[in-house]
């Protein structure tokens, strides 16, 4: 099983998937925890640069970077999940929708180009209000983190998607406890 966790950064995306990993262990569950990007590949290198300013990639560029680094990891993923694992991603697919749409992209292009990774068997949702993920980091944000105007627009994108089967849309304004036990009960019913 695949559980994508979704959401603008500041969300708490890391958070709950490292707590879902924890209470998925404590019921005997074999767990992997895995985070998009993953900056330990050379891919995710140059992804972190141009996130630091240091590139100066198109959105079209950056959406493909972004994809290439899940692609990088494709073959451990299928040879996880068939081994067993139960998979948490704090980001997948729907990351590149989502940002990719809010710069103009189009969202079918953004799923075709995606279309030969393992699709996530439930995506969690962190729905939190752009001005709150903003507030939540006050420096050294990103150059996505630095738009509120294109936090809107991601969250709109995420909003959308979150109308898909197999998703589940948390408020995440609440305390971590509360979105916590809301995480598993949608996750449970589904192992």
């Amino acid at each position: 099983m695949l559980i994508a966790f979704e959401g603008l950064d500041q969300s708490g995306k890391e958070t709950q998937a490292q707590q879902l990993r924890e209470r998925l262990r404590e019921t005997g569950r074999k767990v992997r925890l895995l985070s998009f990007p993953d900056y330990g590949t050379s891919i995710g290198e140059e992804i972190a640069r141009a996130l630091a300013g240091e590139r100066d990639y198109g959105a079209d560029v950056m959406q493909l970077l972004f994809v290439a680094n899940r692609h990088e990891r494709r073959e451990a993923i299928i040879e996880w999940l068939n081994g067993g694992l139960i998979l948490v991603c704090d980001r997948y697919r729907a990351s590149s929708i989502a940002y990719g749409e809010a710069q103009g992209l189009d969202a079918g292009w953004l799923e075709q180009i995606q279309q030969m990774l393992p699709a996530a068997d439930l995506t969690i949702f962190m729905d939190i209000d752009p001005k709150t993920a903003a507030s939540r980091k006050a420096h050294d944000r990103d150059k996505y983190e630095r738009d509120l105007a294109l936090l809107t627009r991601v969250s709109e994108s995420y909003r959308r998607q979150a109308s898909q089967p197999n998703w589940v849309r948390i408020d995440g304004e609440r305390s971590k406890e509360e979105i916590a036990a809301d995480v598993f009960a949608a996750v449970e019913p589904r192992l």
